[in-house]
């Protein structure tokens, strides 16, 4: 329902704008204005999301939790897509994404409506996984400790010469 109501209002708001805002300062400064607030913002997104992929690469780094990171990098993201939209409330709405202190509130808001039942980060190497015996594995000490490729297989039976094709596909000639 919540969704129905923006498709439904966020035109309406825009359309709305438009004509005050147009009726105010003319057809054309209105036209440049929202070119002007995609090209800043596309050069804000830019410069936001290099940041946000430093604090997740940092994140990773440090094997903590890279949840924020990823939230403010979806956020940036989210904005984006709102100032290359063109309208006046969906630029507000994206400048204040890409506020720090904007999305700092929205992750707050979203993580206390959020529970996280498990997260799990990458094993250490040399500690079993709980789920898999095969992760994590130390090397062959008697095979002189060298790397280690980890690796499946399947075993693939050739095909039987004496099968048909089914009709739908052409066959081996």
């Amino acid at each position: 329902m919540y969704l129905f109501l923006a498709f439904l209002m966020v035109p309406l708001i825009e359309i709305a704008l438009f004509i005050q805002v147009g009726g105010l300062i003319g057809l054309w400064p209105t036209l440049a204005i929202v070119v002007l607030t995609a090209i800043l913002g596309t050069s804000l997104v830019r410069s936001q999301g290099r940041l946000a992929m430093g604090q997740l690469r940092s994140s990773f780094q440090t094997l903590s939790d890279p949840a924020e990171p990823l939230a403010h990098g979806a956020m940036i993201l989210f904005a984006g897509a709102l100032l290359l939209t063109p309208g006046f409330f969906t630029d507000a709405l994206g400048f204040a994404l890409l506020m720090p202190p904007v999305r700092l509130a929205v992750f707050r808001y979203l993580k206390s409506r959020i529970t996280v039942s498990q997260f799990e980060m990458g094993t250490m190497h040399g500690q079993a996984h709980p789920h898999d015996p095969r992760r994590g594995r130390r090397p062959n000490q008697a095979q002189g400790g060298g790397d280690v490729i980890d690796g499946d297989f399947e075993d693939v039976t050739p095909h039987n010469p004496s099968d048909r094709p089914s009709g739908w596909v052409k066959g081996p000639e």
